[in-house]
């Protein structure tokens, strides 16, 4: 269980029930312990709801305050995680635009300083639910969220806010650096840190780790879930088709 990031309370069946089937195809399947979840865009409303239920739960579990609601914007990529309906893992990626990110009401300053070099983005509302224990999800959704960062969207930079006490796992297990220490956000009514990554370096420890899974003995990092190269470019090729 990655205790960062998941409270501890009985998964519900949130997205559906046992017998639905998805109702959009995903954008791989991944199999964890003979049970296969695919990683979807969340692009309709029933998708978006779903994922709303599982942050409002989770959010509210740590006792974040603050509409966690997922709307349709043309700025936000939202990915779920999901078997027959059941939502379990989401998070959403959000462009840079005239309105800027969501981030920028704290750490605008800092912020601005990456935008001269290139293009930014950022991760928002990430949820697991913990029943759900497993690494695979959590690398799962963060790799799409690289692709469609680096390949489909050109950023060069990833910022992530979070609690201060959960800075070192998004250091130690995605390479995440802290670019503003603590600050109060009043978006959740909590103090939050600002961390950055560069998409480069996501594609130099999929380059390294990507697809090993168990095998890469010694590495405590999220990497070796990622996707390999292969798998990768397999995404991409299906995205941009999409597309």
């Amino acid at each position: 269980m990655i205790e960062t990031l998941v409270p501890a309370i009985p998964y519900t069946g949130l997205g559906g029930d046992d017998s639905a089937p998805d109702d959009n195809p995903s954008i791989i399947d991944v199999t964890i312990n003979e049970r296969v979840f695919g990683i979807r865009a969340a692009d309709i409303d029933t998708q978006r709801n779903s994922a709303s239920m599982l942050i409002s739960k989770m959010y509210a579990w740590r006792g974040y305050s603050g509409n966690h609601q997922i709307n349709n914007d043309p700025n936000r990529i939202t990915l779920t995680a999901s078997d027959r309906g059941q939502v379990f893992g989401t998070l959403s990626l959000g462009l840079d635009s005239d309105i800027g990110l969501l981030a920028d009401q704290v750490f605008a300053d800092y912020i601005d300083t990456q935008r001269g070099t290139g293009k930014v983005c950022e991760i928002i509302k990430l949820a697991v639910d913990p029943a759900i224990k497993s690494k695979a999800v959590l690398a799962s959704l963060f790799h799409v969220a690289l692709i469609y960062a680096r390949d489909l969207n050109h950023c060069s930079h990833i910022f992530i806010e979070v609690n201060p006490r959960h800075r070192r796992f998004y250091e130690a297990m995605l390479g995440f650096q802290t670019v503003c220490e603590s600050r109060p956000n009043p978006r959740v009514q909590a103090p939050a840190v600002l961390l950055s990554a560069a998409t480069a370096f996501g594609t130099e420890q999929v380059a390294k780790w990507g697809g090993m899974q168990d095998k890469a003995v010694g590495e405590r990092s999220l990497f070796p879930w990622f996707f390999s190269q292969r798998e990768e470019a397999g995404i991409i090729n299906r995205l941009r088709a999409l597309g």
